[in-house]
């Protein structure tokens, strides 16, 4: 039974990853020190490595591990034997148990589609925006032979299936035949044998009698309202939630114990994807601004963002640190990385040292040569995740609107990406590579090169990766989940200020003016072409008024000045008017070279030149 939001004091949240188990606990403080703040604070955190596999096959495990470390570090007990003390009794157990995962791979799933650029797109947002790996997407128009279709959802055995098409009260043939395919290849579920894969059909409702008298007697079909019931309009929510459900019931009731962690918590398990996409949603809407965030991992990149008040998520799943370091570079290409390097480096020993890191994905750079290279790929695989989510994050295709003549030299009216960096607000980072980089300013400069935000951006980084349990809590308590992300989880690093516009170097860009408590006005005019950091008290809100140049833009228009406040950061505020976005650094090596080795400096990036 879930505890009432008023008597909850104390949460214990655990995420079940790939590798390893995190537990955080989580306490409301009533009567703060002075000078403190109230509310629900971080008390301290536990790790372990994950039990899910062999010899253990226990996710249960694992969790136990992590909780005992909790307990060491807070010095109270919240284990009786092998299960958690809820709820609370006195100083022992907690009221509230939360949890995700993304064990065994985490949720994997196909999605299919009539149009592939239609409800084939609006499919892979529902599926991805819920937690899910899209292994990939079948649809009439992919240019496969139904054969080719079926052998495919042979080979992958996902998860779970997400079948969708048609707008409500249209054709229902077309329909029919992708369940009459899926019916055909007749696809084993990932997990659990002997039992029915789960199928989910969110198109056109007019279909339903045939889709079930397809699909019911082979899959366990669910169904839910149309995702895209007109052209104009999508409705994801229904089919998120319905992934949701049938990932508890079906893909987390096959995993080896999860079974017995779904009864300690009396709200459900989620992707930890999933969990990490409902903190950075609810963020957006409680601030009212755009938001960015990404996810850097050893084998994937997540990136979420919300624009216009539209949450968006997509996965690069080849696009990672350690075990798919190689495939960015392939994808980036060598001269790519090369060109964030600020010293010479022959190909082959970048090659050797990219193959080291992927046959030894766990090892940390040893020298400050190796770690500006790792920094490097970075930025690459940033760059290129980002790339990949400004693709999918688009509105939908196919929209009939009424067309001027103007807008004929205007095609963004159907299908144009949502993500416009001028409206970004808040850029948060996470992962490894940039959580735990050993000056936060590099972190910085890493998002604003793979990112180059525009006009005026805040930045954090998530320090130590608790958005995921945070994102489950917030499904229950917001309150506590909003005050611990804000006080514990990210970690402010101030923000950047970037003109639009190209020039020569050492001509005039902007003057800004900044105005922080206790501290005397600070006035810079910064030429074109350059990086200059300026201080930010770190608890406090500070004026800034920038006034561009004629021919560079805040976002208020060429030439006119941009006023906001500006909160603080460990970092500071970066001014960076390196030019035309995404500004292209100069061929020459030695060149190239100078020119990053300044802007390193103007940072402190290093502490010395590499």
């Amino acid at each position: 039974m879930e505890p009432r939001l008023e008597n909850i004091r104390s949460i214990l949240a655990t995420d079940c990853g790939s590798t390893t188990t995190k537990a955080i606990l989580i306490e409301r403080d009533d009567a703060p020190a002075a000078g403190g703040a109230g509310g629900f604070r971080l008390v301290v955190r536990g790790e372990a490595p994950t039990t899910v596999e062999a010899p253990f096959e226990d996710v249960t495990r694992g969790v136990l591990n992590a909780v005992r470390e909790v307990e060491e570090l807070a010095g109270r007990r919240i284990l009786d034997g092998d299960r958690i003390l809820t709820p609370r009794r006195g100083d022992e157990g907690v009221d509230l148990y939360v949890s995700t995962s993304s064990a065994g791979g985490g949720l994997q799933m196909m999605v299919s589609g009539l149009v592939l650029q239609m409800t084939g797109e609006s499919a892979q947002r529902a599926a991805l925006g819920a937690g899910a790996i899209v292994m990939d997407v079948i649809a009439l128009n992919d240019g496969r032979r139904p054969y080719e279709k079926i052998r495919r959802l042979r080979q992958l055995r996902p998860d779970m299936i997400l079948l969708s098409g048609g707008t409500d009260g249209g054709d229902t043939r077309r329909v029919v035949e992708m369940a009459e395919i899926l019916a055909a290849a007749d696809p084993k579920a990932r997990l659990g044998a002997g039992y029915e894969l789960p199928v989910i059909f969110a198109g056109n409702q007019d279909a339903v009698p045939m889709v079930r008298e397809c699909l019911e007697s082979r899959t366990a079909l669910s169904v839910v309202p149309n995702l895209r019931p007109t052209l104009e309009r999508e409705n994801l929510r229904p089919a998120r939630d319905a992934i949701h459900e049938l990932f508890m019931e079906h893909v987390m009731a096959h995993a080896p114990g999860y079974k017995k962690l779904m009864t300690w918590s009396p709200v459900p398990i989620m992707p930890t994807p999933g969990a990490v996409g409902i903190i950075i949603e609810k963020i957006a809407k409680r601030d009212g601004i755009a938001v960015v965030g990404v996810d850097i991992g050893g084998a994937t990149t997540d990136v979420f963002s919300v624009f216009r008040e539209v949450f968006n998520r997509t996965v690069s799943a080849n696009l990672g640190m350690s075990y798919s370091v190689s495939n960015v570079l392939a994808e980036a290409g060598i001269d790519n990385i090369l060109r964030w390097v600020p010293f010479e480096v022959e190909e082959v020993d970048l090659r050797n040292r990219i193959k080291n890191k992927m046959i030894r994905p766990t090892t940390i750079p040893h020298t400050l040569e190796d770690l500006v290279i790792e920094q490097a790929i970075a930025r690459e695989a940033l760059r290129l995740a980002f790339e990949q989510h400004k693709e999918l994050a688009r509105g939908m295709v196919g929209i009939q609107t009424e067309r001027t003549i103007s807008d004929v030299f205007d095609q963004t009216a159907s299908g144009a990406t949502l993500v416009n960096l001028l409206d970004l607000g808040l850029l948060v980072g996470s992962g490894g590579v940039l959580s735990h980089a050993p000056r936060r300013a590099q972190a910085a400069l890493m998002m604003i090169d793979a990112f180059v935000p525009e006009g005026l951006t805040h930045l954090a980084v998530d320090s130590i990766f608790m958005a995921p349990q945070l994102g489950v809590l917030s499904t229950v308590h917001e309150e506590a989940a909003t005050q611990v992300f804000e006080r514990d989880c990210l970690i402010r690093l101030g923000a950047v200020l970037a003109p639009i516009g190209t020039g020569k170097p050492g001509q005039s860009c902007v003057t800004v003016e900044l105005a922080s408590p206790g501290a005397a006005p600070v006035t810079r005019r910064v030429p074109f072409g350059e990086l200059v950091l300026l201080p930010l008290p770190g608890t406090a809100t500070s004026r800034l008024t920038a006034i561009p140049e004629r021919g560079f833009d805040l976002g208020a228009g060429k030439g006119k000045a941009l006023s906001a406040d500006v909160l603080g950061g460990v970092v500071g505020l970066i001014v960076d008017t390196r030019g035309r976005r995404p500004f292209a650094l100069p061929p020459a090596p030695a060149e190239r070279i100078a020119r990053l080795r300044a802007w390193n400096a103007a940072l402190d990036l290093y502490g010395r030149e590499v």
